[in-house]
């Protein structure tokens, strides 16, 4: 029987689900930063590196394997 990693799916879409809420929050103080651009630049970067590692992280965990 085969089956899924189901920790390392819900572990990715947590951080996946992290990304996006710092994405939201860090959007909502851009203007009151005092380089607007180059924040949003930042986070724009660190938001899309965990997002990418969370997409990999679900996709490794739904790779199914062999169950012993």
């Amino acid at each position: 029987m085969r089956h899924t990693n189901k920790r390392v799916v819900f572990a990715g879409l947590g951080l996946l689900l992290f990304a996006v809420a710092f994405f939201i929050v860090m959007l909502s103080m851009a203007p009151r930063s005092t380089d607007p651009v180059e924040l949003m630049r930042t986070v724009g970067g660190v938001s899309g590196a965990l997002g990418g590692l969370a997409i990999a992280m679900m996709a490794i965990g739904m790779v199914r394997k062999k169950s012993a």
